[in-house]
């Protein structure tokens, strides 16, 4: 199940290091009136992330469908909650702080699966990431720090986000091609895309939207093979917002996932663990 952190390491760029720790936000914690010298782009994109202020959650819903067949073999559901630390001055590091987990569900009832042909399974929960944002060559990067204890890794982004202004629509658009050898010696090979759509506010009744496909090999506990995943996502400004089995899911297992980390401080005394609240597959 190795590959499958992968899979949504790379989804760090877009949920998604030199980050300095004295970075903060005003005293509402709102967004400070800076003028950055990217333009819309970053600052809407930003806004649409991971909020101005109060946390925000993007929730994802989808299915797992068997290569070259198309029958559907999972349902997945998940959300990430965020929220960003803006700089007190123009040009220091934009922080964007997050959780995010995804559970496989069955592919008929729904239900959230806990094993499969007699094997466990767990949902991907990553206890935090933090993303670094910055604007170069018309792209937006977001440079990723995630893991625990001696696994801690900084994730410097090379390809970075298409920002495409589509009237007054921002499509905001990230391809992943993955190709590197695993610890087993195998190659792990795989393709994402990412295709955000931010509306203008007031427009349609949902302006934050998001649909990702990828194609790539099924996790050792689902019988390996290639398959397609997609899910389509959207943010909600409370729990209130929540589809009620999803709210009621994470209450009851992933309750800590409800909310980003609250500050730099809790990260670093996540970072500092060896096991318990690590990353899972």
């Amino acid at each position: 199940m190795k590959s499958v952190q992968h899979v949504f390491g790379a989804a760090a760029i877009l949920m998604l290091s030199g980050c300095a720790s004295t970075a903060q936000t005003g005293q509402d914690g709102a967004q400070p009136a800076v003028e950055m010298a990217s333009g819309d782009a970053l600052k809407t994109w930003v806004d649409a992330r991971a909020g101005t202020g109060a946390p925000v959650h993007w929730i994802a819903d989808g299915g797992v469908y068997e290569y070259p067949s198309g029958k559907k073999l999972f349902g997945m559901i998940g959300f990430d909650s965020s929220k960003v630390i803006w700089p007190d001055e123009e040009g220091g590091p934009i922080l964007h702080l997050t959780r995010k987990t995804f559970a496989y569900t069955d592919a008929e009832t729904g239900e959230i699966l806990t094993e499969y042909n007699g094997q466990p399974v767990e949902p991907i929960a990553y206890p935090y990431q933090l993303i670094t944002y910055r604007y170069e060559n018309d792209r937006i990067y977001g440079d990723v720090t995630q893991g625990t204890g001696d696994r801690v890794r900084d994730i410097k982004a090379t390809d970075g986000v298409r920002a495409t202004p589509m009237g007054d629509t921002w499509a905001y658009t990230a391809s992943v091609w993955l190709d590197f050898p695993l610890p087993s010696g195998e190659q792990y090979q795989a393709w994402e895309n990412y295709d955000f759509f931010i509306h203008p506010e007031g427009s349609v009744e949902e302006p934050h939207q998001m649909s990702w496909q990828r194609y790539g090999k099924l996790p050792a506990w689902a019988g390996g093979g290639q398959a397609i995943y997609h899910l389509l996502s959207w943010r909600v400004e409370s729990h209130d917002e929540f589809p009620p089995e999803l709210l009621a899911w994470a209450q009851e297992n992933k309750p800590q996932w409800l909310s980003p980390p609250e500050d730099l401080a809790e990260i670093e005394a996540i970072q500092r663990e060896d096991s318990g609240t690590g990353f899972s597959d």
